[in-house]
């Protein structure tokens, strides 16, 4: 019997439909842009990539790693979850760092949070938020570690601040807790590990703690190497 093909129905273009579309055209005429800048740009990018850097971040769009750092392309292996979070149980990051580490062989490793995060903000409050509830508790585990430092804090914009950076600041902890991170240490004294701040307000970047290659973890962390 001769085959029938149904016509797939073509979309009219609507308010949501244009705006995807407008994507689009932008992307062609940013690689128009590009190609008349650096002839060779797209080329060299096809040819592989070598980062110095991993930067795990907050999936907030007000975030971008390469506009806020001033790189391109290529020179920084992203990865990025709601408030910038290192979930032990969580193959997705763990697979990002490990082909980081191990297999780009970057030499710092960034955790950057960022001021009026919206992940930190949901942790801190009692409200139901449904299946993020789960991924809040990791945040909620910081808050609850530092609760006397935080309650202390006079203002709730000042006291969320705070959070921000500690959550930061514990997440390279984990960073270093890591089998992958231990045995890169053993073997080539690197990566270096940070915890930085965004600051919406000004744009800038905040250095809030820096884990050298090679420094102690915890006992109950460290590994048999």
């Amino acid at each position: 019997m001769p085959s029938s093909t149904t016509a797939v129905p073509v979309p009219s273009p609507g308010p949501g439909l244009g705006i995807a579309q407008e994507l689009l055209e932008r992307n062609r005429q940013w690689a128009t842009a590009m190609k008349e800048q650096d002839p060779e740009f797209f080329s060299r990018l096809s040819r592989g990539q070598s980062p110095r850097f991993l930067w795990i971040g907050c999936s907030d769009s007000r975030v971008p790693a390469d506009t806020i750092t001033g790189t391109k392309p290529g020179e920084i292996f992203i990865h990025r979850n709601i408030a910038n979070t290192v979930v032990h149980t969580d193959l997705n990051l763990l697979s990002v760092l490990a082909y980081a580490v191990d297999v780009l062989n970057v030499e710092h490793v960034i955790v950057c949070g960022h001021a009026e995060c919206g992940g930190v903000r949901a942790a801190m409050s009692q409200q139901d938020f449904g299946q993020l509830n789960h991924w809040l508790r990791n945040i909620k585990d910081v808050y609850a570690a530092h609760y006397e430092e935080l309650q202390a804090i006079s203002t709730l914009p000042e006291r969320e601040y705070r959070l921000i950076e500690l959550n930061a600041i514990e997440q390279v902890k984990k960073l270093a807790a890591t089998a992958i991170v231990q045995r890169a240490w053993a073997a080539r004294r690197g990566p270096w590990l940070h915890a930085w701040v965004y600051r919406l307000e000004d744009g800038l970047l905040h250095e809030v703690q820096t884990i050298a290659p090679g420094s102690p973890v915890p006992a109950p962390y460290a590994l048999n190497l």
